[in-house]
């Protein structure tokens, strides 16, 4: 079963209401990001270069929960920077807990031996450990040795205490299908909860721009690696359709929506991947995104992206669609071998347009000024002090 059975209940009859009241646009999950700081420095991020006036904001346990209560997502996944890093972290996830959501809590495990006495074991929390590949590629990926084997014996601690534990494998170019799977297997040993595994997106602010795979490599990879995973109970926190997409079966378009983020500047527009644009309410970024600008075949940046972010809310609203078709890939697993699905085009892609600096300067202006780098809802906005930097 790719992900617990009272979450695929819940997101299910939630996704069967938002279709009977006639939503063509909801979240499925919250990307709450309440700080940009880490304490690794990964060369494929993008979240981590930022100047220390912006890396030192936190959004505050009211922003947090306040955040979820505007979306309305059943599941919200706490990233960053590195989550641990901010103090009221068990109060965000307590409050979130009460209020009933399914939280993945996403950290590199460096802190997590040490905090585990601040949280308590739920059946709606999970960790979920980053943790690219077998311990030389995982070292090499945050650029830290050593990191692997402290994330692994954090891992095992927080099952000793009883929590769910998963993983998010993010996976590069040059990537060997075969070591892949052999570290896969070592999931299944570790006991661990589910893995998530994705694709690299070239963060156009990454240190590292010369490894991320484009999408038929992608496809590729994947169908090499599971291939060699059949029989062998690998375990994914995924919906099994976002597998069949990522072995280049399903012919998905990206539903950046379904994965909101809120972070220290607003609500980002378009996705978690691109911050493009800063929205001050939730109703805000869903109602004044031009949402057709954004993914492949609609813009340069987005063309070789097939991240779970964009993509996985696409499956899982097709699975909830199409029971029959879900139930079908999830017996027999992804399909490896005969044509895959036709490719979008790229051909009336727009160009890419390259504004991130603009909101730096726009927050580094408001905190110069003593401002918080949001605007309040009510703030009248000057023409050079955008809400959001409109292109």
């Amino acid at each position: 079963m790719p992900v617990p059975l009272n979450q695929m209940i819940r997101v299910g009859a939630y996704v069967v209401r938002q279709h009977l009241a006639g939503r063509k646009r909801y979240p499925l999950v919250l990307m709450l990001e309440p700080l940009f700081r880490c304490n690794l420095a990964c060369q494929g991020c993008g979240k981590i270069d930022y100047p220390d006036e912006i890396l030192n904001q936190r959004l505050s346990v009211e922003d947090a929960l306040g955040a979820a209560e505007e979306c309305g997502a059943p599941v919200v996944a706490i990233a960053g920077g590195e989550p641990l890093l901010h103090k009221e972290m068990p109060q965000i996830v307590e409050g979130l807990l009460k209020q009933g959501r399914f939280i993945y809590l996403c950290t590199n495990a460096l802190l997590l031996e040490k905090q585990l006495d601040k949280f308590k074991p739920h059946k709606n929390f999970a960790w979920d450990v980053h943790l690219d590949g077998d311990q030389q590629m995982h070292d090499i990926a945050v650029d830290q040795p050593g990191t692997y084997d402290r994330a692994v014996k954090a891992i095992k601690a927080a099952q000793a205490r009883g929590f769910r534990v998963c993983i998010n494998t993010t996976l590069f170019d040059g990537a060997d299908p075969k070591r892949v799977a052999d570290f896969m297997d070592e999931t299944v040993k570790l006991g661990l909860d589910g893995v998530m595994i994705s694709p690299g997106y070239a963060y156009e602010r990454a240190p590292d721009q010369q490894h991320f795979l484009n999408r038929q490599k992608s496809k590729q990879l994947f169908r090499d690696i599971f291939a060699r995973g059949k029989g062998k109970g690998w375990k994914f926190n995924q919906s099994s359709l976002f597998l069949d997409f990522l072995a280049g079966n399903q012919r998905y378009l990206c539903t950046p929506w379904g994965k909101p983020t809120r972070n220290v500047f607003g609500w980002q527009r378009p996705c978690y991947l691109l911050g493009e644009g800063y929205a001050r309410s939730f109703k805000e970024l869903m109602e004044t995104t031009d949402w057709d600008k954004y993914g492949t075949g609609n813009y340069e940046k987005c063309a070789d992206c097939m991240v779970h972010s964009g993509y996985e809310a696409t499956a899982v609203v097709d699975a909830v669609s199409h029971p029959l078709k879900t139930m079908l890939v999830s017996m027999r697993g992804p399909r490896t071998t005969g044509p895959m699905a036709p490719e979008i085009s790229l051909a009336n892609q727009r160009p890419a347009q390259f504004v991130f600096r603009r909101h730096v300067d726009t927050a580094l202006a408001r905190l110069k000024a003593g401002k918080p780098i949001t605007p309040a809802r009510d703030e009248v906005v000057t023409e050079a002090e955008p809400a959001e930097a409109a292109d």
